[in-house]
This record gives structure tokens, C-alpha cells and sequence, in this order.
């Protein structure tokens, strides 16, 4: 009666419900207007985990980590005067770019001294100006060698290799103001290389989220056109006429609208996840209108009123599609159980976007086509294809005939896909999903080649104790914890509070590379006081590495793009290393920064896809309760689907595509959507088991012939739409669309066959009299 008050509500206040709409739809177009592409990285671990939480202590003591973008050569003219002079150039026009804080080179580098006279150190530049001499650079050359702070970090160990960090302002370093500050920085490179033919390699998460956020913006438009003209041309083969196709499309692409303007009003940005939103629900939100316009057609052939018809097709298409939206949904929705903000953020809007879409379609088609001229006869027979019924015909037979095969197939897949499960790779990188033949991904190798990479990788020492940092003891363990780190192959050298106070004892000796040390005995006490002095003015050399109380330091190092997989193996052979120089009761060392963040929210996302897939079962199994009732209508409901999500994981074992970020998402979606297939076959099953004297066999076949149509349709809307994101530019965009479009095409296949072959197996157990749930139809 409900959806019956619906139906009959929306026709006759049609007009009025239409405007609303219309007006609704304007503001929500003007919120999507304002959607922004995010400029930072997406937060994977929940703000409340500790590591997140010691990581923000970490930027608002130091400041943020990741605020650097790299430009590099290699060659053996590096100290020729006119190469030489241009990457001083460019590093001085760089200087004076609003928006950055520090450009430093071999050809903009500093000098520490000693100024007795107001007994502190100052930084000098060691180039003013262009040289004009070949034995000047040389100088410059010499004196570069002859300060062992920057070797390994300006100019590589064999001399071949420099580049030039540009530290970026962190108030703009998240914000769109740094994308024509790294377009500067490409046009500057881009000239130095036409002019001297030397590759010039770009990289830094700055650039590298950048470089993101512009595929993002692409692929975007991309696929929502793709994912556009895909649905129309199946809409087309199917209906054969022009209204059935514009209006869907034009429907869905409102719904769209609206998760966009969801999107901005929750005050998010778009990132690499909710940018694949809209083309989902234009894929997702089709088959709605589909339902509903099948359901209308079919009435209008049997009754040729349209209105009746209507009204008909909104009471009994309702309920169906409702529910199946609501399955659907749950498999987004659960990824908010994560409390990881990206997957939330995802999981909401994806969510809340699939039930206006289902909102939409169920308002807007009865009330468009209410004005529309009633369908042909053409229209009111599309379920009467030869093809079809001829594909129908043969699976009707084989679950009637082939049970025992089906079964058996059915377990020997299982059993390979077991086998493949266990060879399953979890592992995830920080420029994972760039394309292989991305300029950034080869960038970033050859920084990793000659410099051990450019991802942040910081070291907090917290002493627990005012001044403990400045304790010679603790200074010589901080020491140790350098070498320590940087005898990994994964790490480059540090840059820290120790390597100043070893910069500053060469300095207090007149910049004579042997005194590169630590201070020992009463030099101590002359250089730190040469040194607090230098950290009262702006160019403090401590402060960058101590806290206001001298009680918590920094070590920085850089980091290759190793994979968590052998990230975490290093980290958990560093720990009690670690432990051994630092005793955890009197110290606290954290490792921290971006690389870590990224790291542990790999694996933090890895350890919550058994949860939300869990509550993606046990959510659609209560749904599946409420509408039939019964523990083996339950189980007969979830094997079909769980089977795929088995199968998925099988392939992903036997072609080597990892556990991360982006393929995680793919069991629980897939759950959600799926169910909607079993929904429709079962609903059917259900209301003629309920009404009509037939026997189940006869049950069976009808409802394979009569649900097969719409289930073939949806599952060839999906598997094209889901496909289309094989096209990305994003490994795990491509891995997310294929590894779906082949569980739902599984899905089908299996809700076809071993549904079907499920039911049959029931057919002496069946009490028609105790059949409960509500009473629904299938569209």
C-alpha cells in the first residue's frame, strides 16, 4: 500500500514535484560548481590513531615534512662555468617566487663561519653572483668537496649527479597557489635543458600530488563522458527509440549532480576515489530507470493505459529497486567503518549519491513519461528476443538437468581460487597507481638511483626531559641512530641537529674538513654557545632541529619508494634497534613522517578489509532476512555472491595483483551490487511461490525466463561501465574497473546458475504456507 500511496502521490502532483526538482537540481549544479581537486594527500589512518596523532605533534613542533620538490641533472659538465652559472640562475629567479621559502644548490649553497666577534656562526652564500671564470667555479668546486654536510645531498657520491631542493611555503603547499609556482619551476628546467641538452628529472610529494591531481581532473571528465555514451548505446540496443535513452542518461547525470553537490557541501575535496564517483553513478544508476521502464512497458502492453501503467510500474518497481539500491549502498556505505577519512569520504558520497540517483529515477520517470506519447508496440516487447530466449532456454535446462556439474565446476573454481588467495601479494607504494611510462615514476628512480629518493622519512627523539637533548650523551646516541638509518640501502644520509653541531666544529676551526665532529670536552660548551647564538636571529641553525625546550630533535632523512611489504620487514628489524640505543623507559623515538603516514595506513586499511567486508555480509544478510526470512533463503542468498568476491581473489593471487589502497575496495562493492541480482531472482521466485499453484521446477524456469532479461542487462550495463576504468592512467583505477567488471560478470553467471540450482535442491523442503517477509514483485 505504500509504495502504491507513492505511486499515485507522484502522478497527480507531477507538475509541482517536477519544478521542485528542477530547483533543487540548480542548486545542487551551483554547489558542484564549486567541488575542488584536493592538493594534499588523502588521509588513510584515522585521526585518532596514535600515529596520526604523533605525526601532527611532529608538524606543529618542526613543521610540515613534505614541502619539498626536487629538480635534478646528471652529467659529467656540472662545474662547467656557463651550466654552472644558469642552475645558479635559476635558483636565484626561484628565490624571489612568492610562495617559496628556500631554494639550496651546489650553485646556491651556504657556508657555515665563525664571527668572533659577536661570538656566533653565520651562513654565507658561497656564490654572489655569476662567475666569470672557469677557476672560480673550480673554486667553488673545491670548497663544496671540502664540507662533508652536503655530501650525498647536493651533489652525489660520484660527483655526476647534483639537484636543487625548493622548499615551498607550508601555507600554500596544499593549496592550488603551488601549481603555477611548479609550472614556473618546469618552464626554468624545461629552458636549461633545451639549452644545454641535459635531462632535467622533476620530483617530491609536492609534485607528485600535483601530478595526481591532474590526472584526477581528466580522467574525471573522461570517464563521466565514457561511462555516458556507454549506458546510452545499451539503452539503445535495448529499447530501440530515443526517449528511453536521453531521459535515463539525462537523470543519472542529475544524480551525479547531486553527489557533487553533496561532495562540496560536507565540505570535501574531490581525490582519486570520489573523482570515480560520478561515472559510478551514472553505471550504478541506470538499471533504476531501466526497472522502472520495463516494469511501465509491460503494463502498457497489457492494460494501453499510460497512466495506469505508470502508476503500476512506481508501485511494483519501487520496492525492488529499493532494496536493491539499499544492498548497493551498503557495500559503499561499510567503507565508512574504516574510520579512515579518505575511504569515508568515499563510502558516504557513493552511498548517499546511489540513493538520490534511485530517489531521481523513481520521481522523474513515471512523471517524464507521463507527458511523453504512450510507448509502441516495439517498446512493450523488448523482452522478445530470439537471442535471448534462446540463452535463457539453455540455462534453464542446464540448472534443470546439469545440477550435479554445476555444483562440481563450482567447487573446483573455488578450490583454485583458494590456491591463488594464498599467493596474494599486500603491498603498496607511494606513486603506486602512475603509469610505468609516467615521467614522475622515472623522475623518481633516478633520484632514488643517485640520491636514495625524495620521499620525508623523520625520526622524533623525544628526551621527556627540558634541555636532555643538549646532553652530550644523548648527542653521541643520536649519533649512532644516524648511522644506523642510513646504513640501510633504503635511506640516504640524515640531516640533523648532529650534523649541524659537526658543520659548526669545522667552522669554529676555520672550515677545515678534518674537524667535521662532534665537539669533544670544553669545545663543547665554545661551539653550542657559538651556535645558540647563531639560533637567535631568523637563520637559526637549532631551531630547525630542536623544539622550544631542547627537549624533543629531528632527523631527517629521504627515503626510496621501497613497497610497504619490504618497508614494513625494515622497520620491524630497525625497531629493536633502535631500542638497543634508545632505552624506550627513558626516550621515545618515533619514526613519523609523510612516508611513514603512508605506510602504516597501507597497512591499516589492509587489516580493515576482512571488517568491512564483514559488515557488508552481515548488513545484506539482514536485509536479506527481512524480505525472506529463514536461515537457508539467507545462506542461498550469499553463496552465489560471495563465491565471485573468491574467485576475484583467486585472480588476483595468479596475475600478481596486490592487496592496496585502491583494490581493497573491491570486495566489499562488489558484494553490495551483486546482491541486487539475487534480490531481483529471488523476489520473483518468492511472489509466484506465494501465488500461484505452479510446482518450483516450473517456478524456476519461469522466473529465470522472466528476471534473466533484466539481470543480463544490468550485469552488460556494469561489466562496460565498470570496464571503461581500464582505460585509467591509475594501476589501481584499472585493477578497481576490471577485477569488478569480471566479479559481476561471475556474478551473474553464478545468481543464473547456481541460485537457480539451489532452489531446485529445496524443492521437497518448501512449506508455501510458512513463507513470511514482505510482498514484493520483481520489476
Amino acid at each position: 500500500m505504500f509504495w502504491k500511496h507513492i505511486a499515485s502521490a507522484l502522478l497527480k502532483n507531477r507538475l509541482i514535484i517536477f519544478i521542485c526538482v528542477l530547483a533543487l537540481s540548480a542548486f545542487m549544479g551551483y554547489e558542484a560548481s564549486k567541488v575542488k581537486i584536493t592538493f594534499n594527500g588523502g588521509k588513510v589512518l584515522p585521526v585518532t590513531d596514535s600515529a596520526f596523532i604523533r605525526y601532527a605533534e611532529f608538524k606543529k613542533t618542526f613543521g610540515q615534512d613534505a614541502s619539498s620538490m626536487v629538480i635534478g641533472i646528471k652529467s659529467p659538465n656540472i662545474f662547467d662555468k656557463d651550466v654552472f652559472n644558469d642552475w645558479y640562475q635559476i635558483g636565484e629567479q626561484l628565490k624571489k617566487v612568492k610562495g617559496i621559502k628556500a631554494v639550496i644548490s651546489a650553485a646556491n649553497i651556504y657556508n657555515l663561519q665563525k664571527d668572533t666577534l659577536q661570538h656566533k656562526f653565520v651562513l654565507k652564500p658561497l656564490v654572489t653572483g655569476p662567475l666569470q671564470t672557469t677557476a672560480a667555479v673550480d673554486s667553488v668546486k673545491e670548497q663544496l668537496t671540502s664540507m662533508p654536510f652536503y655530501k650525498g645531498l647536493i651533489v652525489s657520491n660520484d660527483g655526476q649527479s647534483t639537484l636543487m631542493a625548493i622548499t615551498f611555503d607550508d601555507k600554500i603547499i596544499n593549496t592550488p597557489f603551488r601549481v603555477p609556482i611548479i609550472k614556473k619551476i618546469n618552464q626554468l628546467g624545461q629552458a636549461f635543458e633545451k639549452k644545454h641538452n641535459i635531462t632535467v628529472h622533476y620530483s617530491g610529494l609536492p609534485l607528485i600530488r600535483t601530478v595526481v591531481g591532474d590526472l584526477v581532473a581528466h580522467e574525471f571528465l573522461l570517464f563521466l563522458s565514457l561511462s555516458v555514451i556507454i549506458t546510452a548505446l545499451i539503452l539503445l540496443l535495448f529499447f530501440r527509440s530515443v526517449f528511453p535513452v536521453i531521459f535515463p542518461v539525462l537523470i543519472v547525470i542529475l544524480g551525479v549532480i547531486f553527489s557533487l553537490g553533496v561532495l562540496q557541501m560536507m565540505h570535501y575535496e574531490m581525490t582519486l576515489l570520489t573523482g570515480i564517483i560520478p561515472p559510478l553513478i551514472v553505471v550504478i544508476g541506470i538499471p533504476n530507470c531501466v526497472f522502472i521502464l520495463n516494469k511501465y512497458f509491460h503494463e502498457y502492453g497489457i492494460s494501453h493505459n499510460k497512466m495506469a501503467a505508470l502508476e503500476v510500474a512506481v508501485e511494483r518497481a519501487g520496492i525492488t529497486t529499493f532494496i536493491a539500491n539499499v544492498t548497493t549502498a551498503i557495500g559503499f556505505g561499510v567503507l565508512c567503518f574504516t574510520n579512515s577519512e579518505l575511504l569515508t569520504q568515499f563510502g558516504l558520497i557513493a552511498s548517499i549519491g546511489i540513493m538520490g540517483t534511485f530517489a531521481l529515477s523513481l520521481i522523474l520517470v513515471p512523471i517524464i513519461f507521463s507527458f511523453l506519447p504512450a510507448p509502441k508496440a516495439s517498446q512493450t516487447g523488448i523482452k522478445d528476443s530470439k537471442l535471448m530466449d534462446g540463452l535463457l532456454a539453455t540455462l534453464d535446462k542446464l540448472v534443470h538437468t546439469r545440477r550435479k556439474t554445476i555444483y562440481l565446476t563450482t567447487a573446483i573454481l573455488v578450490v583454485i581460487a583458494i590456491v591463488g588467495m594464498v599467493r596474494i601479494n599486500i603491498n603498496g607504494y607511494v606513486v603506486d597507481d602512475l603509469p610505468q611510462s609516467n615521467n614522475t615514476l622515472h623522475d623518481l628512480k633516478f633520484f632514488e638511483s643517485n640520491f636514495n629518493g625524495v620521499l620525508p622519512l623523520e625520526v622524533s627523539i623525544d628526551t621527556k626531559r627540558k634541555n636532555g637533548v643538549m646532553n652530550l650523551a644523548t648527542i653521541r646516541k643520536v649519533e649512532k641512530l644516524e648511522k644506523l638509518i642510513s646504513s640501510y640501502p633504503e635511506f640516504s644520509r640524515s640531516v640533523s641537529l648532529i650534523q649541524v653541531l659537526k658543520f659548526s666544529t669545522q667552522a669554529f676551526y676555520g672550515g677545515n674538513p678534518e674537524y667535521y665532529r662532534l665537539p669533544d670536552g670544553l669545545e663543547q660548551n665554545f661551539i653550542l654557545n657559538y651556535a645558540g647564538n647563531s639560533g637567535k636571529g631568523t637563520s637559526g641553525l637549532l631551531k630547525t632541529y630542536l623544539d622550544s625546550t631542547h627537549r624533543v630533535t629531528r632527523v631527517t632523512f629521504e627515503m626510496v619508494d621501497a613497497g610497504s611489504k619490504k618497508m614494513n620487514t625494515v622497520l620491524a628489524e630497525l625497531q629493536p634497534r633502535i631500542d638497543s640505543i634508545f632505552n624506550p623507559k627513558k626516550y621515545h623515538v618515533e619514526l613519523t613522517g609523510s612516508s611513514i603516514i603512508f605506510i602504516k595506513g597501507t597497512n591499516y586499511l589492509l587489516k580493515n578489509l576482512y571488517e568491512s567486508l564483514a559488515w557488508a555480509i552481515v548488513l545484506i544478510a539482514g536485509v536479506m532476512w527481512i524480505l525472506f526470512r529463514g536461515i537457508k533463503m539467507i545462506a542461498i542468498s550469499l553463496v552465489p555472491n560471495i563465491i565471485p568476491l573468491v574467485i576475484t581473489a583467486g585472480i588476483m593471487g595468479f596475475f600478481g595483483i596486490p592487496l592496496k589502497p585502491s583494490t581493497i575496495l573491491i570486495f566489499s562493492i562488489a558484494m553490495g551490487i551483486s546482491s541486487d541480482q539475487t534480490i531481483y531472482f529471488i523476489t520473483r521466485y518468492r511472489h509466484e511461490l506465494r501465488y500461484s499453484k505452479k510446482g518450483i521446477s516450473k517456478i524456476v524456469s519461469d522466473t529465470i525466463r522472466e528476471t534473466g532479461v533484466s539481470m543480463i542487462f544490468i550485469a552488460t550495463v556494469l561489466f562496460f561501465g565498470f570496464g571503461i576504468f581500464a582505460i585509467s592512467k591509475f594501476g589501481g583505477t584499472v585493477a578497481l574497473g576490471v577485477l569488478l567488471s569480471i566479479t559481476l560478470l561471475v556474478a551473474m553467471i553464478s545468481n543464473l546458475t547456481l541460485l537457480p540450482a539451489f532452489l531446485l535442491s529445496l524443492e521437497g523442503g518448501v512449506d508455501r504456507d510458512k513463507i513470511k517477509g514482505p510482498d514484493i514483485d520483481e520489476a
